[in-house]
């Protein structure tokens, strides 16, 4: 532990001033609170924030942190909930990625993007849009602030993962800082006289910096596979009558391995949006569900089930899942809607694909949901489970909701879910807690001011903010007794706990042969 600094007197500004110029080590208060504050937590409040702009820079920095014993934290974009770059110690130097935003290099001809970690997923998207590509996942909801260093750094799914999975499963190679200061390139990147076009050139070391939130390196570039940009895209929308009948379909649905794109949604986050369906809406439906059918007899038979079950089904829907699809050409496409479709339909019924359209055309959306929609804090949890281990899991979380019911009426507390498939063999299950409280500088400065000023504003309610932080953790110990996996680790989810001996063994080796000062994001990962 270091004893607070004041950081106009500690000497290691004056070397990282001289390094990168008075503009990019920020020391004002209110700067160093924002880059230190996550969209949930706050914690030690960092002595300098500083703005690399290469790799370079970032390795003359780890050098100076090193001699002067200071710990260092890396930050993305800012988007993340789990402490992932909360300082966890005093006097830690926040090295702020987001100056390094370039993208070095489109190689169409061998299939892949070099960028630096700074650049945003919707950054990188909208640039390969431009030449008809993508990478296979090209990034999660948070996407217009969330950067490609952050994603993998925490693992992140949502597009392209129904298919292609996590984040860091798409990664042919990065340049990463060491604890040490020194520089490595993993894959074929770091073989003499070639580029970086594949992953797997001896072991996997590339796979040793996903989802290690910055304490086993500094990623500073990345380089990621390329695929075609499918042009024909579909959505698929099913209402189902409970939880259990929902599950059952996204896991038949996950199975078939066509959709690139899908979620889930309790009552509490759909709001009743399939309970508002009218006539209008139901002749969307038919009309979406003609269009994508094989031809004009599967065509007409989907359209008289729809109309026979669809409406009448709505009225005991309480939760909703959609699919996104794409293909290489309309025909393709309409098949691959029309054997999930035949899947789903003996778990529930087929409504107007509205909200799969609306993300699929707005992929990256302002960060407004990180207050709920009448202005309340926002946080969610989440784990990974086997298909077979999530009605228990459900169980237990249902018991846990209602032993504490009183408690969370009392403190203004309420909870909803939302649910994905990663590839064919994973369903997420992310519960999400509201409860009145004030905004935080996080809020204030991620948020859209506009968006922020239409929103009730709250009173300090420091007993709900407890009561969230004790629920999030008996939710984590919910998901390990059920055998979850995690993705943004940071210092919240149980890494290290439970872990076998022998692997716990070889982490903790790992990480000081990486880093043997152990400077980089102390706490992250449980180390």
């Amino acid at each position: 532990m270091h004893a607070q600094v004041s950081p106009a007197n500690h000497p290691v500004v004056a070397r990282l001033t001289a390094l990168l110029g008075r503009e990019h080590v920020l020391l004002d208060t209110t700067d160093r609170e924002f880059y230190s504050t996550d969209v949930y937590n706050a914690d030690k409040t960092a002595l300098a924030v500083v703005r690399p702009g290469s790799t370079a820079d970032v390795a003359q920095i780890v050098q100076l942190a090193n001699e002067h014993d200071l710990p260092l934290v890396p930050r993305g974009g800012g988007a993340s909930y789990t402490d992932g770059y909360v300082p966890a110690e005093e006097n830690s130097i926040l090295v702020d990625t987001s100056r390094m935003n370039a993208i070095v290099e489109i190689n169409e001809r061998d299939m892949y993007v070099v960028a630096q970690v700074g650049v945003t997923w919707a950054a990188l998207n909208d640039a390969l849009a431009a030449k008809g590509l993508r990478t296979p996942f090209f990034g999660p909801f948070s996407g217009i602030a969330a950067t490609i260093g952050g994603g993998l750094s925490q693992g992140a799914v949502t597009w392209g993962t129904g298919v292609f999975g996590i984040s860091g499963e798409n990664v042919l190679g990065v340049e990463v800082v060491l604890g040490t200061g020194e520089v490595v390139r993993t894959g074929s990147w770091g073989a003499a006289n070639s580029v970086p076009f594949l992953r797997l050139y001896g072991p996997d070391l590339t796979g040793l910096f996903m989802s290690d939130a910055g304490a086993l390196g500094i990623k500073t570039t990345v380089s990621m596979r390329l695929m075609p940009r499918r042009e024909h895209v579909l959505g698929l929308s099913f209402g189902f009558k409970d939880f259990d009948s929902m599950a059952a379909g996204m896991e038949a649905a996950a199975r078939e391995g066509v959709n690139p794109t899908n979620f889930g949604l309790d009552p509490a986050l759909q709001q009743g949006q399939l309970g508002k369906a009218d006539v209008a809406t139901a002749m969307q439906a038919a009309k979406a569900v003609f269009r994508t059918s094989r031809g004009l007899f599967d065509g007409l038979l989907q359209v008289a089930k729809l109309g026979l079950a669809g409406r009448s089904f709505l009225k005991g829907a309480a939760f909703s899942a959609h699919w996104l699809v794409d293909g290489v050409d309309d025909q393709a496409t309409r098949s691959a809607v029309a054997r999930l479709r035949a899947v789903l339909q003996p778990h529930g019924a087929e409504v107007a694909p509205t909200v799969p359209t609306i993300a699929n055309a707005m992929p990256f959306m302002p960060l407004n949901n990180v207050r709920g929609p009448k202005g309340e804090r926002w946080v969610p949890v989440h784990g990974l489970l086997p298909f077979s281990r999530v009605l228990g899991f459900r169980k237990d979380l249902l018991a846990y909701y209602a032993a504490n019911a009183d408690r969370m009426a009392k403190h203004h507390v309420t909870y909803g879910a939302m649910f994905m498939t990663v590839s064919t063999n994973v369903f997420l299950y992310e519960p999400v807690f509201y409860w009145h409280d004030v905004q935080t500088i996080n809020h204030q400065r991620m948020i859209p001011a506009d968006y922020l000023a239409t929103l009730p504003k709250y009173a300090d309610n420091p007993e709900g903010r407890q009561l969230v932080g004790e629920m999030k953790r008996g939710i984590a110990d919910l998901f390990q007794k059920h055998g979850a996996a995690h993705m943004q680790i940071g210092k919240f989810y149980p890494y290290m706990r439970g872990r076998d001996p022998q692997t716990a063994k070889l982490m903790r080796e790992i990480k000081t042969l990486l880093d043997p000062q152990h400077h980089l994001n102390p706490g992250a990962l449980g180390l």
